[in-house]
C-alpha cells in the first residue's frame, strides 16, 4: 500500500509521543471533533496545499508521510467526489515513516 500524507501543526506534532499518538484532524479541528484525521495521497498534495493551507506560515507547518498498512484507513469521497484518504484512529509514532518540510507550491 502507497504512503499517505497529512498536513500537521509543527507544534501539535512536536508534543506527540510513544504514549501520545497525534490526533489532530486538520487545522486547529482536533480528531475527536472531526471524527478522523484528514489525509491526502501525493497526486492529491498540491491541491491540499493551494486549497486549505495558501495562508499559512509554512514554517508552523510540516508534511508526514505515513504507513497506512496497519491504520483504519477508509478512502471517501470529497464534495469534488475525489477520494481522500481518512484514518479513523489517533496516528502513532510508529506509522509516520518520516516528517518533511512543506513542499513549495507557491
Amino acid at each position: 500500500m502507497s504512503s499517505i500524507f497529512h498536513v500537521a501543526d509543527r507544534s501539535a506534532w512536536a508534543a506527540t509521543t510513544p504514549s501520545t499518538p497525534y490526533a489532530w484532524s486538520s487545522r486547529d479541528l482536533p480528531l475527536t471533533e472531526a471524527g478522523f484525521i484528514h489525509c491526502c495521497t501525493e497526486p492529491q498534495l498540491p491541491h491540499v496545499l493551494t486549497t486549505y493551507y495558501a495562508d499559512a506560515d509554512p514554517a508552523t507547518l510540516c508534511l508526514l508521510e505515513i504507513d497506512p498498512s496497519s491504520l483504519d484507513v477508509r478512502y471517501e469521497p470529497a464534495p469534488t467526489g475525489d477520494l481522500f484518504p481518512h484514518l479513523y484512529s489517533p496516528l502513532p509514532l510508529s506509522s509516520v515513516i518520516r516528517v518533511l518540510p512543506l513542499p513549495n507550491t507557491r
